[in-house]
């Protein structure tokens, strides 16, 4: 009798056992990240037969004799008519040591608000440079943005090494620049490599050609670096989504408040809070996927069962009594704005935090952040598309926000337009890594909360 093999069962059982890393990559136009990213997915075989025949198709009729590993990711046409990064392309890919959710993300200043969309759900980020240029405005820029957005993980790929002869010294002197901007913005950890993505040097296989350096390639760094999305051990934080009330003869009595564990870890009997009405009560019961357990915790989705009979609904948050949030309906946030129309003092909005939306106004826009130099413009007035800002909002009803340096998940939000539902700006409550001084709160008409 012989034994048969499932490659596919087996395939998914290692990869079910492999953690995930989202990153993003950044960098100036023709920094050459796209190419960086065509070759990480090329060398790593995570590309399949026909998209390698589409690009060596699309590569010949411009006059290619090689393929051109960038169109991997430009998939726009105008992103390929003019050589650049548009919009924010996820590529998902995996090796037998780690699943990747990569965003490439724009170069261009005027696509600032797509880096802080990518970025904003990595743990790190590639930041390119071109080796000729070194670090460049752009790249003070881009280190801004990973470092306000709290990526605990930076690599800065020194790139096209090959065109200034792979020569360490000008490796040595563009890591040392960068590495001491990075660490004053307060990024923890920085990692340089030096690679040329066009000939595929340190980005999955270590080069031939820069012997003097001995440390990780790119794809290595990415399936060693420690994952830091662990949350269990953060301020526990349950935002119900759902009440489940099936009133059926199996079920009679049976109320469940559905959602998904942002950070921490519940058990039953634990004692929690209802924010924002202050309720308490203790955990009866957790079930997960149909099953009853005694602990669970972030990422799992579950439905809690408490002993009292309170009023819970969808945009509530539990947690632990011991450990409750203070509620508020003043938010001091930094927020990038990201939609064409410009965000004014004044403006009504709502804002979505987790799964509760609320009225809110736009009580005060104390500064603008310019990433160039990292300077406060007071008192704007206004943000426009692109631009990054303190706002200072009063919303209809109390909150319970962390600081967004204590938790990303519960301490973002987003501001929205009430009339057709367009996302205005993306906001990270508490300090920003450069706040300015509050200015006098100015006065509205309306919404006066």
């Amino acid at each position: 009798m012989t034994s048969t093999v499932d490659p596919a069962g087996q395939l998914a059982e290692q990869l079910s056992a492999t953690t995930l890393l989202r990153f993003a990559t950044a960098g100036s136009v023709d920094d050459g990240k796209s190419t960086l990213v065509g070759r990480l997915l090329h060398d790593s075989k995570s590309v399949l037969a026909d998209q390698l025949e589409a690009v060596e198709h699309a590569s010949r009729s411009r006059g290619q004799e090689a393929p051109d590993l960038a169109l991997l990711t430009d998939g726009l046409r105008a992103e390929r008519e003019q050589g650049i990064t548009i919009d924010v392309a996820y590529r998902y890919f995996a090796t037998p040591r780690r699943r990747f959710i990569l965003a490439d993300t724009p170069g261009h200043v005027q696509y600032t608000r797509n880096m802080v969309t990518g970025a904003s759900t990595a743990e790190l980020t590639v930041i390119l440079v071109d080796a000729r240029n070194g670090v460049v405005e752009q790249t003070r820029r881009h280190a801004a943005i990973a470092a306000l957005l709290r990526v605990p993980h930076v690599v800065l790929a020194v790139n096209k090494m090959d065109l200034v002869g792979y020569e360490e010294s000008s490796f040595a002197s563009i890591a040392e620049e960068f590495t001491a901007y990075a660490s004053e913005l307060g990024v923890p950890e920085i990692t340089a490599i030096p690679i040329s993505a066009l000939a595929g040097d340190n980005v999955v296989d270590a080069s031939a050609n820069m012997d003097w350096y001995g440390g990780p390639t790119v794809l290595e760094h990415l399936e060693t670096v420690p994952v830091s999305h662990d949350l269990t051990g953060c301020h526990a934080r349950f935002p119900v989504q759902y009440v489940i009330r099936p009133q059926t003869a199996e079920h009679p009595d049976y109320r469940g408040y559905a959602g998904q564990i942002a950070a921490g870890t519940f058990r039953v009997g634990e004692s929690v809070t209802v924010l924002p009405s202050g309720l308490t009560s203790r955990i009866a019961g957790i079930d997960l996927l149909g099953s009853p357990v005694d602990v669970a915790w972030t990422p799992q989705s579950v439905t809690l069962l408490l002993r009292d009979d309170i009023d819970i609904s969808r945009g509530d948050i539990v947690v632990p009594s011991e450990d409750a949030p203070a509620t508020t309906q003043d938010v001091d946030a930094t927020v990038c704005h990201v939609a064409d129309t410009p965000l004014t003092v004044g403006q009504r909005v709502l804002l979505k935090h987790t799964t509760r939306t609320v009225k809110a106004i736009v009580k005060d826009i104390p500064s603008r952040l310019t990433l160039d130099d990292l300077s406060q413009h007071p008192a704007p007035g206004r943000l426009e598309a692109n631009d990054i800002g303190r706002v200072r909002v009063r919303t209809a009803e109390p909150l319970a926000l962390d600081t967004y340096a204590d938790s990303r998940r519960t301490g973002s939000f987003l501001l929205i337009d009430p009339a057709d539902g367009t996302t205005l700006a993306a906001g990270m409550a508490g300090e920003a890594f450069a706040a300015a001084e509050a200015g006098p709160v100015q006065g509205d008409e309306g919404w006066d909360f």
